[in-house]
């Protein structure tokens, strides 16, 4: 919804607490301190056709809608780590593809309370198997929907629009 009087959208308690967490890091942010992780865009076609569902999950610590992710991995190029995570976070394994599909930025929460701005890289994954047994079982929710409604739920605006705008590679 709009604002007639200056044509944006009102801030939400969200954009406002990333404006928070961004005043309190310019040191980071000046210094180009991104950190890298990788993601996974799982995505499976309904009933065999062209229409896709993608993969939501929860974070283990705040219940926010996310995709699976995670920081880099010794001797795991990029895809096969985000593929790992897929893996790891929501048991599903696919077909991966090697080039990103775009990238997101937002602020990670780490343990003892420092926050740091991360660049995650996305990669497509046809999901071809799922399994009921994984190493974070029990510790997210995990659900299959449109990639509008998946633009919905997560917070972070440029994965939003990856969301929104994805099409599967061939």
């Amino acid at each position: 919804m709009k604002s007639k009087k200056h044509g944006r959208k009102p801030d939400t308690p969200q954009s406002k607490h990333l404006l928070q967490q961004l005043a309190r890091t310019p040191d980071k942010l000046s210094q180009k301190a991104f950190y890298n992780q990788y993601g996974a865009l799982c995505f499976r076609r309904k009933n065999g056709g062209s229409e896709i569902e993608v993969l939501v999950i929860t974070s283990r610590d705040s219940g926010r809608w996310i995709v699976p992710k995670g920081w880099p991995m010794r001797g795991k190029e990029p895809h096969e780590a985000a593929a790992t995570e897929a893996w790891e976070e929501a048991g599903v394994r696919g077909r991966v593809r090697k080039m990103p599909i775009g990238r997101y930025t937002y602020m990670k929460n780490l343990e003892g309370g420092e926050v740091v701005p991360c660049v995650v890289e996305m990669f497509q994954v046809e999901v071809r198997e799922i399994e009921t047994q994984f190493k974070e079982r029990g510790q997210r929710i995990l659900e299959w929907v449109s990639p509008d409604e998946a633009a919905r739920r997560v917070g972070e605006i440029e994965l939003k629009s990856l969301l929104v705008n994805f099409k599967p590679w061939e």
